[in-house]
């Protein structure tokens, strides 16, 4: 399993993965699921894939050889004019990849699952957030969802759900991110480090900040422990339950 999340601000965008995959409890591997494309001045563009892994890393192939095809005809992450052209281009490799093995897989224990993360700006249009299904249908971030998860989001949902807002700013975002990879973590071992977190400053179509946290990691380590010991002052001072005596009879 895995846990990925994009955020859509209007300070601009954060994406976050981890790497753990599995095929069972006893068969545990690393594998980044963040891919970007970027390009000074043009555009920037960040994948998070989460679903069967030998599917989402045949998409991605797919994408990267469109995008270094020299035939101009060919629509790649390069050439697309919108967020929305990019979210169409993998929806297709999508069901490209899904015509060729799905039929394959169908009948196995994995069968084809592949879904994506997309965010990022290109000159001339807002920054845009896209969550693709395995199916190849897309939907848009927007104002009242201002944030996608994949795989595990049923943990770090109730952490980003409160906070996250449009106003929220890139930094307390990423925060808020990594609180909640740290709560799914802390609840499904199918989740776990590294984490890969970058951020995207509106107009400014670069990476403005990029991070890999290892296990152990000083920073991370330190969020945690304050994150727990906050939440245990918090509930302290919640006021006590009423003591509510039966009505006499």
């Amino acid at each position: 399993m895995t846990y990925c999340v994009g955020v859509l601000l209007n300070e601009g965008i954060v994406l976050a993965s981890d790497s753990r995959t599995h095929a069972g409890v006893d068969n545990f591997a690393t594998f980044c699921k963040m891919t970007v494309f970027e390009r000074a001045s043009d555009r920037v563009i960040g994948l998070l894939s989460s679903g069967n892994l030998a599917g989402t890393q045949a998409v991605i192939s797919v994408l990267k050889q469109r995008a270094d095809s020299s035939e101009g005809s060919v629509a790649s992450v390069w050439n697309a004019r919108t967020m929305f052209d990019v979210a169409v281009i993998v929806s297709d490799a999508v069901r490209a990849v899904e015509r060729r093995d799905g039929k394959h897989l169908a009948g196995g224990a994995t069968p084809f699952n592949a879904s994506f993360i997309i965010g990022g700006q290109i000159r001339g249009e807002p920054p845009r957030l896209f969550r693709t299904f395995a199916e190849g249908n897309f939907i848009e971030a927007s104002t009242d969802t201002p944030f996608f998860q994949t795989g595990e989001a049923k943990y770090g949902k109730p952490i980003i759900d409160p906070v996250v807002t449009p106003a929220t700013s890139l930094s307390d975002a990423m925060k808020c991110v990594l609180v909640s990879f740290d709560s799914t973590m802390r609840s499904n071992l199918s989740v776990g480090m590294p984490i890969d977190l970058v951020s995207t400053v509106r107009d400014s179509l670069r990476i403005s900040a990029r991070h890999h946290f290892e296990q152990g990691d000083a920073y991370f380590s330190a969020l945690s422990h304050d994150w727990r010991e906050g939440i245990r002052a918090v509930f302290k001072r919640l006021p006590d339950v009423p003591l509510f005596q039966s009505a006499p009879s």
